[in-house]
């Protein structure tokens, strides 16, 4: 009866153990990803940036530059649009990996909890046995 008592912390700290190894994967992996989306998106919009300057640098008299507003107007929405849709992507993934890590958390705590009452009716049943 002690064996298992003192066993049992031991192998709810391995399970524990186990499970936030797993959370930290589900994490690192989730925030990777979010890198990996936030560069392409911070990327391409330098180059958007550099090429309109660029275009800009060219503007030379009123007419030149006329024609050049909407494009500037253009640039302006198509960058809010493209950090909009980045931000939602960036929302979706860290949701997912939220959602992954929590279902890891709660399918720990049940395994945990069985485990507790398996142990507790084991027990019981070799004290009943032993009186």
């Amino acid at each position: 009866m002690f064996e298992q008592i003192n066993f049992q912390p031991l192998a709810f700290g391995k399970n524990y153990t186990d499970a936030f190894v797993k959370a930290q994967g589900l994490a690192l992996a989730g925030f990777e990803r979010i890198t990996e989306l936030n560069l392409k998106t911070f990327e391409d919009r330098v180059k958007a940036s550099v090429d309109f300057w660029s275009e800009a640098a060219e503007v030379r008299d009123v007419e030149a530059a006329q024609a050049f507003f909407p494009k500037g107007a253009q640039f302006v929405k198509e960058s809010a649009e493209k950090l909009y849709a980045n931000n939602q992507e960036v929302l979706g993934v860290s949701l997912k990996t939220s959602e992954a890590i929590g279902a890891l958390a709660k399918s720990s705590f049940e395994t945990a909890g069985k485990q507790i009452n398996d142990t507790i009716a084991k027990t019981a049943k070799a004290t009943k046995k032993a009186a």
